[in-house]
Parts: structure tokens; C-alpha cells; sequence
């Protein structure tokens, strides 16, 4: 069995954990506070993952070190240098394959809002910034690497405007304010799928040295997408509006975390299209239908409610 360390145990990293443990694989989870999926073959590690040193003990003879950590959003400037810095120095002290889910904020706007893996890492911004030097660091850094890139996700337990806004005015009975053109085409990506995707990209050499797209459905408008959550989940419907664009940025001269949305707001007031098509041909994976991420988020909801009565 191939020993896998993942470092972070959110919905993609429990589920790259579960995957790896259905295949027969043993996997280490490692976290600040020894969380992860229960299974017999995963083990879970509380442990800083930012220490280059413990780091390195933890991934002797691994075959693979998942990147799927997601610092607080208000602290990536301060906190991603030296957790992605621990990484990169374990994959080179032990030869582990360093696999990092990415994001698509390397890209910045993008002239009619469609991006693909040639598209120039042109973000200006400071969370992109962080994200172009961690991938041309772990480039650099004479290891064998992979980023996937997946947008917004979806999915049980995935923090996403979808999480954010649409299922709390669900839960209230009041309407979904978006901070976003409701009717903008958006690609959203089920947290599955840049599961399966990094564990498959990480075994084959064909993908290393490169970024690549996760599978995702077609680009969908917010109101289109709500308009489906409501369809498979029973749930009663609710009014979906769009906040103006100056309320965040406005919010964000006091409120830390608006501050951060607002810096990022371009991909929800133009279309925001990921093409995934050469991860596609490539690999042969394919995108899940994005009714089945909007069931789970369906039945994660019903259970939250149940375990808060």
C-alpha cells in the first residue's frame, strides 16, 4: 500500500482521504487539530503542517503530499507563504509527488470571462499574487507537481456564495441578496470532482509540471442554479436578488471579511467560464452532474437542522 499524506481536512481533503481509502491506500490527514474522515486506513495527525521539519517526518516514504489547506480568507498574505513553503520543502526533502488544489484566481479578470490553462496568470490582486508565487515556487522547486484548478465549489460542507447566501435565506424563509449578476453565466465545481481529480493526476506523469482544469458542469447563472437546489431538494423556494456591487466594497472599508470578497467580486459581476475540456481529454474524467452536488448539499442541510433541534 502507498502511505498518502493530506494536508487539511475540508471538503476536498476529506474526500481526496476517503477516496485514496476506498482504493486500498493508506492515508495520513494531517491537521492543527487532528480532524478528518474516520475510516481504518486513514490516520489522523494533529500536527502544524507549517513546520517544514514535523512536515518531512510525516511524509517519509509517502508517495503523494496533497496541498488541500485553506487558511483563513482574511489571513493568506500572512499564513500561505510558510504552510505552502513546509510543503514544497517536504516533497523535495522526501521525493513525494506535491499535488496543490488550486484556485482560479492566478488568471484575474479575464476579457469575456473564459479561462483555460493557457490563459496568462495575470492577477494583480493580493490573494492571486499569493497563488501565482506558490505555483511557480513549487515549479522551481526540482519536485514533481500538480496543481488542479476548479472554480467556486459546490458541495456538502464547501464555503461558496452558494453556502453563504442562498441556503441561510432557505433556512430563514427570506430572500438570497447576491453580491452578483444573478444571471451572469458561472462555473461551479463540485468538490468531488477536484477530489478525483487530484488523486488521479497525481499518480500520472502525464499531468505533472503543469496546471490543469477540474471536469466541471456548464457555467450556470446564480438564479438558474438556485432554481435547481429548489427543484431536487424540496426545499420552498425563495426570492434570489442581486446586491449592488458598491454594498460590499463599501461594507469592506470596516468589515475585514467584505474587504476580501470585494477584491474578488469581478468573477460574479461578469460571466466567470471554466474550460476544462484538454483535463477532459486527456484523462478521460468527466464533470458530475451538478444535481448530485446539489442533493448532497440538500441532504447536509437536512442533517445540520436535525443535529441543531
Amino acid at each position: 500500500m502507498s502511505k498518502h499524506v493530506v494536508v487539511g481536512s475540508g471538503p476536498v481533503g476529506s474526500a481526496v482521504a476517503r477516496l485514496l481509502a476506498e482504493r486500498g491506500e493508506s492515508v495520513r490527514v494531517v491537521t492543527r487539530s487532528g480532524s478528518g474522515p474516520a475510516h481504518p486506513l486513514i490516520e489522523r495527525i494533529a500536527a502544524d503542517a507549517a513546520d517544514a521539519d514535523r512536515l518531512t517526518e510525516l511524509t517519509r516514504d509517502a508517495a503523494v503530499l496533497y496541498n488541500c489547506a485553506n487558511p483563513p480568507y482574511t489571513q493568506w498574505e500572512t499564513l500561505w507563504p510558510p504552510l505552502a513553503g513546509a510543503m514544497l520543502t517536504a516533497a523535495q526533502r522526501t521525493g513525494a509527488v506535491l499535488a496543490i488544489t488550486g484556485n482560479l484566481y492566478v488568471y484575474g479578470p479575464v476579457p469575456g470571462g473564459r479561462m483555460t490553462e493557457d490563459s496568462p496568470l495575470a492577477a494583480t490582486g493580493r490573494k492571486g499574487r499569493v497563488r501565482i508565487k506558490m505555483w511557480q515556487d513549487a515549479l522551481a522547486g526540482g519536485v514533481r507537481t500538480v496543481e488542479v484548478r476548479g472554480s467556486d465549489y459546490v458541495g456538502a460542507g464547501a464555503a461558496s456564495i452558494f453556502s453563504a447566501v442562498l441556503l441561510p435565506a432557505v433556512h430563514k424563509g427570506r430572500t438570497a441578496w447576491a453580491p452578483a449578476d444573478i444571471d451572469a453565466p458561472h462555473t461551479f465545481t463540485y468538490t468531488g470532482d477536484v477530489a478525483r481529480t487530484l488523486v488521479e493526476l497525481a499518480g500520472d506523469d502525464r499531468a505533472w509540471g503543469r496546471a490543469w482544469h477540474v471536469p466541471s458542469a456548464p457555467a450556470i447563472s446564480i438564479r438558474d442554479l438556485a432554481a435547481r437546489y429548489f427543484a431536487v431538494s424540496g426545499a420552498k423556494p425563495v426570492r434570489v436578488r442581486p446586491l449592488p456591487r458598491f454594498v460590499m466594497r463599501t461594507a469592506g472599508l470596516a468589515v475585514p471579511m467584505a474587504r476580501e470578497l470585494a477584491e474578488m467580486d469581478y468573477q460574479f459581476y461578469a460571466p466567470f467560464i471554466l474550460d476544462s475540456s484538454l483535463t477532459e481529454r486527456t484523462f478521460g474524467l468527466t464533470a458530475t452532474d451538478l444535481d448530485v452536488a446539489l442533493r448532497e448539499i440538500a441532504t447536509d442541510a437536512k442533517a445540520t437542522m436535525t443535529r441543531a433541534m
